[in-house]
């Protein structure tokens, strides 16, 4: 495997498993899928397909409201906790030495555990008791097709790739799970688990990517990556019975079916078959759409990381890992933030954040 299919293997697995962020604890991040940048065909001529398989896992529990931590959460043991694993396997044909088509398709699995949601009517808890929500399957699926804008033949050092798709509405957006100590008596009822652990958020959208290279020498290069997911849909109808928690969160009854962003990039350093790199990255979820109104709930926000990664071509595999750091949690003011807010009282609602998000993760080339 020589110098360049491992950089460009290097950034298919680590974008592979650090882009698909289905959340970033209650900022809810999904189908973002793959950051295509693929070995150019012309390399070996018998290699048509590349598998990425990668698995994601992260655990959500600091309270951020802007970028201040309300750290009195953790220690009154009020504090929302989610736990995702995502398993994501996408499938790329090579068509030439520009083109190519992608399919990703991820399995969820989710666990949030909380007190607000278990007995609290209208500002009162009247339990004190913490249970746990879960979500399990599909989610949604996106296909998109890439192409390297300057000749790769020509370029061996840097080049420019452009990607276009569709994400589908496959995952589960009206998910549901027992809320404790809400009906009747203190009876638990079904109701819909809260958006953060959705499979999918209930819009067909279209994604935008630009990821790029560069190599300085046989050791340095650099790299960057940008996804956009542009969500015409205004909400998904899924009701979030948050209106139920408080009567001044009635126009928050309705899930939003929000935009979102990614943006990455970093510098490499190659010793044979091992490859190191470290770079910034930003992701997250936008105030207003760009197409479409932003109205009803969610928890917009965005995360500012470090990003280390490293990763190891064994043949036609290459085995990949990263461990995005966070620096910088924003749970901005939403829509709905804002039409509650008066002159002398701004709302700005919460979310949880992790510090960390752990990324593993192969390619293989056939």
């Amino acid at each position: 495997m020589n110098r360049l299919l491992s950089t460009i293997l290097l950034l298919a697995g680590i974008s592979f498993i650090s882009v698909r962020v289905h959340s970033q604890g209650c900022v809810a991040l999904r189908g973002s899928g793959q950051s295509c940048m693929l070995a150019h065909p012309d390399e070996d001529p018998a290699d048509k397909w590349i598998l990425n398989i990668g698995g994601r896992y992260f655990k959500s529990y600091k309270h951020f409201k802007g970028r201040e931590e309300q750290k009195e959460r953790v220690e009154k043991g009020t504090e929302v906790i989610n736990h995702q694993t995502a398993i994501d396997f996408a499938l790329t044909r090579l068509l030439d030495d520009r083109w190519s088509i992608m399919v990703d398709v991820p399995l969820l699995i989710n666990a949030r555990s909380s007190l607000y949601e278990h007995g609290l009517v209208n500002g009162v808890n009247n339990y004190n008791e913490r249970h746990s929500m879960h979500s399990y399957g599909l989610g949604d699926i996106r296909f998109a097709v890439y192409r390297w804008l300057l000749n790769p033949k020509k370029n061996l050092k840097g080049n420019i790739q452009a990607g276009l798709g569709i994400k589908l509405a496959t995952g589960d957006y009206d998910y549901k799970d027992y809320w404790y100590n809400v009906g009747p008596n203190g009876t638990k009822e079904l109701r819909t688990v809260d958006q953060s652990i959705q499979l999918g958020d209930g819009g067909t959208g279209i994604t935008t990517e630009l990821n790029a290279f560069y190599h300085f020498s046989h050791h340095l290069g650099v790299y960057g990556n940008f996804y956009y997911l542009i969500n015409p849909r205004e909400q998904n109808g899924v009701r979030t019975y948050r209106e139920t928690l408080s009567p001044a969160l009635a126009n928050e009854a309705i899930s939003s079916v929000p935009d979102q962003y990614m943006a990455r990039g970093g510098v490499t350093f190659t010793q044979q078959r091992f490859i190191g790199a470290v770079g910034a990255r930003l992701e997250g979820i936008p105030v207003h759409d760009l197409v479409g109104g932003s109205g009803d709930f969610r928890r917009p926000g965005y995360v500012i990381s470090l990003e280390p990664s490293v990763s190891y071509g064994i043949k036609k595999v290459n085995l990949f890992a990263s461990v995005p750091i966070a620096l910088v949690r924003n749970r901005t003011q939403s829509v709905t933030d804002k039409e509650r807010s008066t002159p002398t009282n701004k709302v700005n609602g919460d979310a949880a954040f992790a510090d960390y998000v752990v990324n593993i993760g192969c390619a293989v080339k056939f």
